[in-house]
C-alpha cells in the first residue's frame, strides 16, 4: 500500500495549461476519483502518476520519495485503460499473465497468481478462453486481472467501464470497490460521471480546466459543495443572492433562517442553495422560510415527481411526493428546511 503526494503538478502542451498547479494528497490504501468535464485534466494527471507524461514542474512522491525520475515500468503504478487492448493472439492466462513473464517470474508461480486473480474477478476457469470469446465486461475484468496480478503500489482506472452497458457498470463498480477493499490498493479512478464517483470513492477530487475546484468526502459534494460551480456539477442549480447576518440570510424572497453553526460562509454578500430532493413542495402552512415558485413543469419519475419551479426569475428543479398534484401555472409556496440550507460565496 501506497501513500501518493502531488505537489504543485502542472502540465502545460504548448499554450494550454491541461493541469494546473495541482496539490493533493492520496492516503495509504485509499479510493480517490479524479471528477469533471471532459479536457478537464484528470486523465493528463494520471498518464504523469504513472510516468506516461511527464510534468512541466511539480512533483510526485510515493511514500515521501520522489518518482519522477523513476520510468514507468518500474514505477509501480499500473494503468487500466478506457480500451483494455487485450491480445488478440493470447488466451486469457496468457493475458493476465503477461506482467510476470516480462518480470521473468517461474510458470508455477504465475500459473498459481492468474488462477488468483481469476477468481478473485470472478471467472475462474477461464484459463484458456481468447479474448473475441468474452463479452465487454469479460474483457474489462480480464484486463483488471492483468494489472492486479503484478502487485502495483498504485492501481490506475482511466475510465475503465465508459463502454458498458449501464447493467454491466453497476456490476463492475460493486467488483471494483470490493476487489480494491480487500486488496488494500492504493487507486485513482478517472470519470466524469457523479454517480459512479460517489459510489465508489472515498473522496473525490473534481477538476475543471486543469484546476481543482473540491477535493472532499462524497457527501460533501452534496452537503457542502464549495462553489456554485461544484453544486451545479452535482445538478444543484437552485440558488438564491442574498445578504448573511447572523442567523439569517436576507433575500429578494424575504429573510430566510439558516444554521448558523453549520455554514461557513461570513455574514456579507452569499449565495445560497437548497438540493432539489431538500426543497419541501407541501410543506405545513405554518413553517418557516417559506418562498413563493410558479409551477413550470412537472415530471413524473415513478418514485418521485420532478417538478421545475420559477423562482425570483430563476428556474429551480424540486423532487416532490408522486402524487404532486399543483398544475402548470400554479403558484405555490414551498419550504427551504434550515438544516438544509448551505451558504456559497456569491456568484459572480
Amino acid at each position: 500500500m501506497t501513500h501518493v503526494l502531488l505537489q504543485n503538478l502542472t502540465r502545460r502542451f504548448d499554450n494550454v495549461i491541461a493541469v494546473n498547479n495541482l496539490n493533493l494528497e492520496i492516503k495509504t490504501g485509499e479510493l480517490v476519483a479524479f471528477l469533471g468535464p471532459s479536457g478537464c485534466g484528470k486523465t493528463t494527471t494520471l498518464r504523469m502518476v504513472t510516468g506516461l507524461l511527464l510534468p512541466s514542474e511539480g512533483e510526485i512522491l510515493f511514500d515521501g520519495k520522489s518518482v519522477l525520475t523513476i520510468p514507468t515500468e518500474r514505477r509501480g503504478a499500473v494503468m487500466v485503460f478506457q480500451k483494455h487492448l487485450l491480445f488478440p493472439t493470447m488466451n486469457v492466462a496468457q493475458n493476465v499473465g503477461f506482467g510476470l513473464r516480462m518480470q521473468g517470474v517461474d510458470r508455477k508461480e504465475m500459473d498459481r497468481r492468474v488462477s488468483e486473480m481469476l477468481e478473485l474477478v470472478r471467472l475462474p476457469g477461464f484459463e484458456k478462453r481468447r479474448a473475441h470469446e468474452l463479452s465487454g465486461g469479460q474483457q474489462q475484468r480480464i484486463a483488471l486481472a492483468r494489472a492486479l496480478v503484478v502487485k502495483p503500489k498504485v492501481l490506475l482506472l482511466d475510465e475503465p467501464l465508459a463502454n458498458l452497458d449501464a447493467n454491466l457498470r453497476l456490476e463492475m463498480r460493486e467488483l471494483i470497490r470490493n476487489i480494491q477493499q480487500s486488496l488494500g490498493i492504493t487507486t485513482v479512478f478517472v470519470t466524469h460521471d457523479q454517480e459512479e464517483a460517489v459510489m465508489l470513492a472515498d473522496r473525490i477530487a473534481l477538476m475543471f480546466e486543469g484546476v481543482l475546484q473540491q477535493y472532499d468526502v462524497p457527501q460533501a459534494f452534496y452537503e457542502r459543495p464549495a462553489s456554485a460551480a461544484s453544486a451545479h456539477f452535482f445538478r444543484n442549480d437552485n440558488f438564491i443572492d442574498g445578504t448573511r447576518r447572523g442567523s439569517v440570510v436576507e433575500t429578494a424572497l424575504g429573510t430566510l433562517d439558516i444554521d448558523a453553526d453549520k455554514v461557513t460562509q461570513a455574514d456579507g454578500a452569499v449565495t445560497l442553495t437548497v438540493r432539489p430532493e431538500d426543497v419541501q413542495l407541501t410543506p405545513n402552512v405554518n413553517s418557516n422560510n417559506l418562498i413563493p415558485a410558479k409551477v413550470l413543469a412537472r415530471v413524473y419519475m415513478g418514485t418521485y415527481s420532478q417538478v421545475q419551479l420559477d423562482v425570483n426569475g430563476q428556474k429551480w428543479l424540486a423532487h416532490g411526493p408522486a402524487e404532486f398534484q399543483a398544475q402548470i401555472g400554479d403558484t405555490i409556496n414551498v419550504q427551504l428546511p434550515k438544516p438544509r440550507i448551505w451558504l456559497l460565496p456569491k456568484k459572480t
